[in-house]
């Protein structure tokens, strides 16, 4: 009795905060009622399509798991998944390597006019991908591409076809993601040095440490939940590709071979040119748990342990 009666006056009070301060709820709510339209309904609303055959014209029919057997059973969005993590290992591993040197040495006192360096590699971030994807289009291109009329200069004999061999198909999307987002990495690094107090360095400078010891022993075990986060983003970053595979080569299902399909390509091929909604609802739930499973596999390997 007692226990309902303190709910009871609980309950009270806090209608009575409420109404007290209900102005302020009003001017606050656009925010939580936008953030329900385009946060909470639209994946609350896959999860229901991805039940469903839908093709945006009559009316949704339930089917249950059939959509979600489809595409286990579909060996094209498996070869998108391969492709996804081919250019994780091949694009993210290198990028926030490279990106963790060239922080380390852009934070060190050896380096002049830091602000434009800075100012450089940071660049790609700023500009519209789809500006840089096409400006790559034209780099790669076969007679009078950059790359390819630069290595007739050095005497290559043969032309490297950027944009339609399966190979070099991969290197070339591997080489623009490196270049567009390594800047990026790079001010999360150089942030996450500026937080490692100066004495350590000095410290192990005064016992004799080479500069690869201090940033084996020093940098990377305190920059460990950057190196984390990043990872984490990167590989987020990797499974959602789309833009740039869209827009390198022709087409909307990767080019030769499939070689640029992604996952999300095939999504949105599924979902807007095939007009199966329900199934590309279930391809979404899908990468959904491939992200989380990422995601508790770089907790589990880069995540800090205690004992």
């Amino acid at each position: 009795m007692a226990d309902s009666i303190r709910v009871s006056y609980r309950m009270v009070s806090l209608w009575r905060e409420i109404r007290k301060s209900k102005w302020s709820y009003v001017f606050i709510s656009p925010f939580f009622i936008l953030f329900a339209i385009f946060g909470i309904f639209p994946p609350l609303y896959s999860l229901y399509l991805s039940f469903q055959r839908w093709d945006g014209l009559t009316p949704p029919r339930y089917i249950g798991i059939l959509n979600y057997i489809r595409v286990i059973n579909d060996s094209l969005f498996w070869k998108a998944f391969l492709n996804n993590v081919i250019f994780l290992a091949t694009a993210t591993v290198p990028m926030l390597f490279l990106a963790m040197v060239i922080a380390f040495i852009l934070h060190s006192s050896l380096v002049k006019y830091r602000h434009f360096f800075r100012t450089t590699y940071f660049s790609p971030i700023v500009t519209s991908t789809v500006a840089i994807t096409l400006l790559f289009t034209t780099i790669y291109g076969v007679n009078y591409g950059i790359i390819n009329s630069l290595l007739r200069l050095l005497g290559m004999k043969g032309t490297i076809y950027w944009l339609t061999n399966p190979f070099w198909m991969k290197v070339a999307l591997v080489l623009l993601l490196i270049w567009r987002w390594l800047g990026w990495n790079v001010v999360l690094y150089e942030a996450g040095l500026q937080s490692i107090p100066s004495e350590l360095y000095d410290a192990a400078k005064i016992d004799g440490a080479a500069t690869w010891q201090l940033f084996l022993h020093i940098v990377l075990p305190l920059i460990k939940p950057v190196i984390l986060f990043t990872f984490v983003i990167s590989c987020i970053g990797m499974i959602q590709l789309f833009t740039e595979p869209r827009l390198l080569v022709p087409g909307g299902l990767g080019g030769t071979d499939y070689s640029l399909l992604t996952m999300m390509l095939y999504l949105y091929q599924t979902g807007f040119n095939y007009f199966r909604f329900g199934m590309a609802s279930a391809m979404a739930s899908v990468m959904l748990l491939i992200i989380i499973g990422f995601t508790i596999a770089n907790f589990r390997l880069l995540g800090s342990r205690e004992g």
